[in-house]
């Protein structure tokens, strides 16, 4: 019995020495941890937004855009399903309001075979209890003898705005990451809006911009015979053009062609660096092997022309074409800054966002307000902690001291659990360790009370604590366990400061159960073997 006892108790020093090595780090500043030792813990808890300041940002996507760009994606579908179908039309048209895109099919008898042929597009979406398709994408009619509409349904609608919140999200993670903020918090808010967290973030006005930029980059061509200034003072638009201005102040109009040669997501890198005759900031890219192809043959038919570089409807640069450009690689230059040539790089390579981000809710908590808070924080967690402490120790004496002791080793072992995780620690965080610190003596509280009884019945100090302890085992599980099923619920279904208060509190009734039972028994086990007392201090 004594070498298992010896056995225990090694296992419990270990454990706890380990827990300290590790919870280490939190005492002392990051940039005093980056000088320690490599074999000595470095990592420590993260800091959410409401501790650590930051910005809280909540966007919501442009929904109306987002059905444009799909009809007139429909819309090139259609002309090109029927042109391969040799099928003449003599209008296409689409409906924004109504989600439609129309089609008049020229000679009537091929208004079945245009029908035949567009519903094709339709494509299955969704899924049913069995596991099939709930419907599709596009409802495909024929509106008299010569008319095939094609228009968006609801579960189509649905689930495209379910991949572009899901798009969204990837995009601004890429573009967040760029900062090289810790732990930034990226996560969807009802149907259409995502909210953004980012601890620790000094320039708030440059993380706006950068994710709420589309990041839409076009290589188009210039139309050359006209005259952009001109174009504009008449607002009369030549067809198959629009007007455009440049990012220059005073900005500078261009009529640019509708076809895009080569769009951005053929883009596979992009960097910032400087311009090897001039030095100025630019940006080099490089495209993947079809867009290589498709650059290469534009340049090549287009010697001699300009070409305007645009993102995001603005042209930022419209270099005229002196050489076909045929390794697939080139750079934009627009007077940028160095920073402005790094933002658009991060632009470039997370790629386009599948529709404009527009913010709704704006919030920046200043890294003061988050010291005042952990400031606060710590005198709760302090005042419970001694609160309980003189509870325990004037209610049970040496027992209660004991009980002490584990509930310190408790708070050192979440500490210790939450930088292993690399969890973040926020406000309600820090009010469900100080929920611990009370819930952790519960059990003692009800050992002793074991103990107490079993001592009037008239049995030894040793046999007192070992029925004690047993009888108390079975209660105490029980009551730890519903709360746990609770905090876990709480985890499941909440979110932001829900999550953070279970978090803490799921890893503190945990750590309590090993402190609060096999800790406490363990000492009270030594002390009664190296004392022998007559009776217990209880």
């Amino acid at each position: 019995m004594l070498h298992f006892q010896r056995w225990k108790l090694i296992l419990v020093l270990g454990i706890v020495i380990a827990g300290v090595f590790i919870a280490l780090p939190n005492l002392f500043s990051a940039s005093t941890v980056a000088q320690w030792p490599r074999w000595v813990p470095h990592k420590q808890v993260s800091l959410g937004l409401d501790l650590q300041g930051g910005a809280h940002l909540l966007y919501q996507l442009d929904e109306k855009e987002m059905v444009e760009d799909w009809l007139n994606n429909i819309r090139s579908d259609v002309r090109e399903t029927l042109r391969k179908s040799r099928i003449g039309y003599t209008d296409l048209s689409q409906n924004l309001p109504g989600r439609s895109v129309s089609v008049r099919i020229r000679q009537p008898g091929d208004t079945e075979k245009a029908f035949t042929e567009l519903k094709k597009l339709a494509l299955p979406v969704g899924s049913d209890v069995f596991g099939g398709f709930s419907g599709t994408d596009l409802e495909v009619t024929r509106q008299g003898d010569d008319v095939v509409t094609l228009a968006v349904t609801e579960v189509g609608l649905s689930q495209r705005m379910d991949s572009a919140i899901q798009a969204s999200i990837e995009t601004i993670r890429r573009r967040v990451d760029a900062f090289g903020t810790t732990e930034p918090s990226i996560q969807r808010e009802g149907r259409n809006r995502v909210l953004v967290q980012v601890p620790g973030i000094q320039d708030v006005e440059r993380l706006k911009k950068l994710i709420g930029e589309t990041g839409k980059l076009e290589f188009r061509m210039v139309d050359a015979t006209a005259d952009g200034a001109q174009v504009a003072a008449s607002k009369q638009v030549p067809p198959g053009t629009e007007l455009l201005y440049s990012t220059d102040t005073p900005p500078v109009p261009y009529v640019i062609k509708d076809q895009t040669l080569v769009s951005g997501e053929n883009l596979v890198d992009a960097q910032p660096g400087f311009d090897q005759r001039t030095g100025e900031p630019v940006v080099t890219f490089r495209f993947d092997a079809l867009g290589a192809k498709r650059f290469a043959r534009a340049t090549q038919d287009n010697v001699g022309l300009p070409f305007a570089i645009v993102l995001d409807n603005k042209v930022v640069s419209a270099p005229v074409i002196r050489e076909p450009i045929l390794g697939g690689t080139g750079q934009i230059s627009g007077n940028f800054s160095v920073q402005e040539a790094n933002d658009l790089s991060v632009l470039l390579r997370s790629g386009a966002l599948p529709a404009k981000l527009t913010i709704i809710e704006e919030r920046t908590v200043g890294a003061s307000l988050g010291a005042d808070s952990i400031a606060s924080g710590k005198i709760a967690a302090l005042l419970g902690l001694l609160m309980v402490a003189i509870f325990m120790f004037a209610g049970y004496g040496l027992f209660g001291f004991f009980a002490n002791i584990a509930v310190l080793v408790n708070i050192v072992l979440i500490f210790a659990v939450l930088s292993l995780l690399g969890a973040t620690l926020t406000l309600p965080g820090i009010a469900g360790i100080v929920l611990v610190i009370g819930i952790a003596v519960d059990a003692n509280v009800l050992i002793n009370e074991r103990i107490r009884e079993e001592i009037r019945s008239g049995k030894s100090p040793f046999a007192s604590v070992e029925a004690g302890y047993t009888r108390a085992l079975t209660t105490i599980i029980d009551s730890n366990v519903t709360t746990l099923i609770s905090t876990l619920v709480l985890f499941w279904l909440g979110s932001g400061p829900v999550r953070g208060f279970a978090i803490t509190l799921t890893i503190g009734i945990i750590t309590s159960m090993f402190t609060a039972i096999t800790m406490t028994r363990l000492m009270v086990t030594y002390w009664l073997r190296w004392t022998r007392p007559a009776f217990v201090p209880i």
